[in-house]
């Protein structure tokens, strides 16, 4: 079963950094298809461009997360500090992505229409929030290591002693 897990993830990783390279693709002839026939609606273009490739760089790393952890890594048994290093790297991909996300969107709204900016804003509160609950879950994260450790360097003094 652990073989058809790995082999599972291991295609879903494919396609999803597949269809990234193919959203940039798109982004990026869209932006030359819109800048061929108008520069005054380059600007749009190039903001839609940024979203394409934002988004497919965080689909990209989801991909990429997969791959390394349960594919390529693939083990049972994973110490705390591999854990929290690895979902600390896989949170702030995705904080990236909303921050940029929701700024373009501000940009777009702002241009358009001012009273849909409820949308691009709470993509900067929710990207806020993720950033503290990740300092959170890093504090508690760091300090029970901190603790886990003393517990084994005191276990071992006492061995070391009897």
């Amino acid at each position: 079963m652990k073989g058809f897990s790995r082999l599972a993830f291991g295609i879903a990783s494919i396609m999803l950094m597949l269809l990234s390279f193919g959203l940039i693709f798109y982004g990026l002839l869209n932006l030359l298809a819109v800048l061929l026939t108008s520069w005054h609606e380059g600007r749009d273009a190039v903001l839609l461009a940024i979203s394409y490739v934002v988004i497919a760089i965080a689909v990209f790393d989801v991909a990429k997360y997969f791959m390394e952890e349960e594919v390529i890594k693939a083990r049972v048994n994973i110490s705390a500090v591999e854990a929290r290093r690895s979902l600390t790297k896989f949170i702030t991909t995705i904080v990236i992505a909303v921050f940029i996300e929701g700024l373009v969107s501000v940009f777009e709204v702002s241009k358009q229409d001012i009273e849909q900016i409820v949308y691009p804003i709470g993509l900067l509160v929710t990207a806020t929030v993720l950033v503290l609950s990740l300092a959170l879950y890093q504090r508690i994260s760091v300090e029970t290591e901190q603790r886990e450790l003393r517990k084994i360097q005191d276990g071992a003094r006492g061995a070391a002693t009897s």
